[in-house]
């Protein structure tokens, strides 16, 4: 199958990220959005992350000669690091900014954006009812060739193969935050998912620049989440009993690991709208005495705020410097 039309349901930070390389590696990518709301925040999203892709893949020169320059290099900006020069990054430059002004659109109507895609990425709010009524509304809208995937980071595939209308061409296409730099595209079908399908997915996440991981199973939270989220938890369970700080957690796992962020700056990356959902849905969440209803609780107060991290410009840390 050739992947000529992208198309990205919710333009968030993840889906943003996803739509913006979609377009850099030259596939013609449309983010359907509800509503004229919805362009109003998304823009900036996308202003800001091409922003730093073209920053990153310029910084990258001052990388060239360096022993570790095939290590710290941004992964899905160049495909070949070994031939690269500082004369081929300007030129990359100039073609990969002009595929993201050229080949990404935002587009209202459903319909019109769905039309003729080769492969729907939905990248919505951790919500099941928000997901199943999305793809009992767009069911019939998707042509017989389009392969329909979930960038949900903790929800299976198999809770929605039924209600998308396509259960064999339906599956996970998770990628991790900082598209740019973290290039995995962790792809995991359900039983019903046709093997055919499931392999022209890994080459899609291919095209796109990223690394493939294959899942041989349904696990929540994939490979990359099944590691991250124990600690994620465990840097909320310190902050809300009162144990050390948002910014203590993070020195302190990042002194003792060499990791360049802790939980707290993570879950800014990820975004507290994101993180709150994920939270919401722990079977104690609603239990007022248990320590997952506390963590909502705060959680919820930076939201209420407007606090929502990295994309917000504030989150745990401030960003507006």
């Amino acid at each position: 199958m050739e992947f000529k039309k992208v198309v990205l349901l919710g333009g968030g930070v993840l889906g943003t990220q996803i739509a913006l390389m979609c377009a850099y590696t030259g596939h013609d990518t449309t983010i359907w959005l509800r509503s004229e709301g919805s362009i109003g925040r998304t823009q900036p999203k996308i202003d800001h992350f091409k922003k730093e892709i073209l920053k990153a893949l310029d910084e990258s020169k001052g990388l060239i000669g360096n022993p570790l320059g095939a290590y710290l290099y941004p992964k899905a900006l160049i495909r070949d690091w070994n031939s690269m020069t500082a004369e081929k990054i300007d030129a990359l430059h100039a073609e990969v900014e002009k595929n993201m002004n050229e080949k990404l659109h935002l587009e209202l109507d459903a319909k019109k954006a769905l039309k003729d895609a080769d492969i729907v990425i939905e990248a919505m709010t951790e919500d099941p009812k928000q997901k199943i009524e999305l793809y009992e509304k767009f069911r019939d809208l998707f042509d017989e060739k389009t392969i329909l995937c979930t960038n949900s980071s903790t929800l299976l595939p198999s809770t929605f193969a039924q209600y998308t209308g396509r259960p064999e061409k339906y599956m996970a296409l998770h990628f991790a935050n900082e598209i740019w730099n973290y290039n995995t595209a962790e792809c995991m079908g359900h039983e019903g998912t046709d093997p055919a399908v499931y392999d022209d997915v890994v080459r899609f996440a291919e095209e796109i620049n990223m690394e493939p991981i294959k899942l041989h199973k349904e696990q929540p939270g994939y490979v990359l989440n099944s590691l991250l989220v124990p600690l994620l938890d465990a840097g909320s369970a310190l902050w809300a009993k009162g144990v050390a700080d948002p910014e203590t957690i993070d020195k302190a796992w990042r002194l003792a690991t060499g990791a360049p962020a802790g939980p707290f700056k993570i879950m800014d990356v990820v975004g507290l709208k994101t993180v709150y959902a994920i939270v919401s849905m722990k079977e104690d969440a609603k239990d007022p005495d248990s320590l997952n209803h506390k963590i909502l609780t705060m959680i919820g107060e930076k939201v209420e705020k407007g606090e929502l991290g990295v994309a917000a410009g504030k989150g745990f840390y401030d960003y507006t410097e």
